[in-house]
């Protein structure tokens, strides 16, 4: 089984959406939907059919600690963390399972494209300050890889959509959630590469990301950016990394 992890901040509508999608589409799962902030009741009549089971939170929880908490209730051998604004054309989930037996598979994604079809940048290379800096000055090009129709390794992959296995998530002991918001998925992605573990993205499987992204105009989720990012470059991971490139670099 699947445990899809949801979590919505007064995202009723899209939550509905992707909860039909995932009826629709998708066998053998279970939802737990975290609530983290008030909103009223919304489950559609199309998505009453699906496992599901609710957490309200009575104060607003980071992304990293909500994800914890619904895997904590989780009961699938597979844990699936799934944006709200996230759409299911298709069922996603053989291709990304059959990923997944390899052991040395950490997690898992699909390839993600915006509602007209354009390639989303889920799959990414691990972020230096300079790389920020250039992506904040329009610099370079907006794809990290180049696509593909196989296969093939990151460095790491956005939390929008990932797939684990139950004993990989739970060994590598979740999200950190010293991240609120931003850069939790870079640090899991980083803390699986030093466990040994790939990082894999899939094309054959796909999902469409109907998101506004108003976040990037957003000042209080721009300086949330910002304080994560130095987080992360500060982090132990960050530095074992660098050093695990500079002794790669040394031979």
């Amino acid at each position: 089984m699947i445990s899809i992890s949801i979590v919505s901040h007064g995202h009723g509508a899209m939550v509905n959406r992707l909860l039909g999608d995932i009826a629709a589409h998708c066998t053998d799962v279970e939802v737990i939907l975290t609530k983290n902030v008030p909103e009223p009741d919304f489950i559609s009549l199309n998505a009453e059919s699906l496992p599901l089971r609710l957490i309200r939170n009575t104060k607003r929880h980071g992304f990293g600690a909500n994800h914890n908490a619904a895997f904590r209730r989780s009961g699938g051998g597979y844990f699936c963390v799934l944006n709200p604004d996230v759409r299911l054309p298709v069922n996603p989930f053989p291709e990304l399972i059959a990923e997944l037996t390899d052991p040395a598979v950490g997690t898992a994604a699909p390839f993600i494209v915006d509602p007209a079809g354009e390639v989303e940048d889920n799959a990414r290379r691990f972020p230096t300050p300079w790389s920020l800096l250039r992506k904040a000055l329009h610099a370079g090009p907006h794809l990290d890889y180049a696509s593909s129709q196989t296969p093939f390794s990151p460095d790491w992959i956005a939390g929008m959509f990932m797939l684990f296995r139950r004993e990989t998530f739970e060994k590598i002991g979740g999200f950190d959630e010293r991240y609120f918001l931003y850069y939790e998925d870079v640090d899991l992605c980083a803390r699986l590469r030093l466990a040994g573990l790939d990082v894999r993205l899939v094309p054959a499987a796909r999902a469409i990301h109907d998101a506004r992204r108003e976040s990037h105009r957003n000042p209080v989720f721009l300086a949330r950016h910002l304080r994560s990012a130095v987080r992360f470059f500060l982090s132990e991971p960050c530095a074992l990394l660098a050093r695990e490139q500079r002794d790669r670099h040394a031979f």
